[in-house]
């Protein structure tokens, strides 16, 4: 979609049309099917439903619903489906928003902290009629079962899978969001990922050498890293980050 069909998406929320210039637009990953932090996943039928009820919901700070506190605006979503799978065997599908804010003197140095890549990471709210659990298939809404979240049962990893989205709330910048794949990807007219992706490999292999100074470590990154999504990079970047020693990422890396 070209600049001027966006900006056409966009001026249908304002009161008056807004030029390019006036405007600062970028897109964001809210949400995908993956298994999250908290152990829960939004089915992909989920997805379709958020698509349509996220559009024109506003972006605000940590999940504080003040005025003061709105940010940004979604003018536009899309599910995008890629041909890999997910962990639970389904194709792995995100939500796809389209956020714009005006330009102003007071947001100048948020536009530089987006770009920069300091407020990347964001977090969505919502509600949803049904929890479905993954070892019994109940729906937790309804009636609840003895499985717990994040524990394993006969060799199957509880998880809850949220369905039939009712409404949505907001989205947030965030400092650690539920989903690890969440958070700003390309900012307007720029070139999607090429940067951030160069930055992240770069990242990987200073923490490799600095915990493995033969090189080992960084020589099977280097085997392997073109077969690793963004978001596994970015993954791979924060457990490395997090300290964890570089067995554990060596066999993140070759799984």
């Amino acid at each position: 979609m070209n600049d001027d069909m966006l900006l056409e998406q966009l001026n249908r929320f304002t009161r008056r049309e807004l030029s390019a210039d006036e405007v600062y637009i970028f897109t964001v990953t809210l949400c995908d099917n993956e298994v999250d932090r908290d152990n829960e996943r939004f089915s992909r039928k989920s997805l379709d439903e958020m698509a349509e009820k996220f559009i024109g919901v506003t972006g605000i700070f940590d999940h504080d619903p003040k005025g003061g506190n709105q940010t940004a605006r979604l003018f536009m979503t899309e599910v995008i489906e890629e041909e890999r799978e997910n962990s639970v065997g389904e194709k792995y599908a995100y939500l796809k928003g389209y956020a714009y804010m005006v330009r102003t003197e007071s947001n100048a140095d948020l536009i530089r902290e987006i770009d920069g890549g300091i407020k990347k990471e964001v977090s969505v709210s919502c509600s949803s009629n049904r929890q479905v659990c993954s070892v019994c298939g109940a729906d937790r809404r309804v009636k609840a079962c003895r499985h717990v979240k994040g524990r394993t049962y006969d060799g199957k990893k509880c998880f809850f899978t949220l369905e039939d989205i009712s409404d949505a709330y907001e989205w947030s910048f965030v400092a650690v969001p539920a989903q690890v794949c969440a958070g700003v990807t390309k900012r307007f007219g720029g070139e999607e990922c090429s940067e951030g992706r160069a930055d992240a490999e770069a990242r990987v292999i200073r923490a490799l050498v600095l915990k493995n100074p033969d090189g080992y470590a960084k020589k099977i990154f280097d085997s392997v890293k073109d077969k690793l999504s963004d978001c596994e990079l970015e993954e791979l970047c924060h457990s490395l980050s997090a300290g964890k020693n570089v067995g554990s990422c060596e066999e993140y890396m070759m799984k």
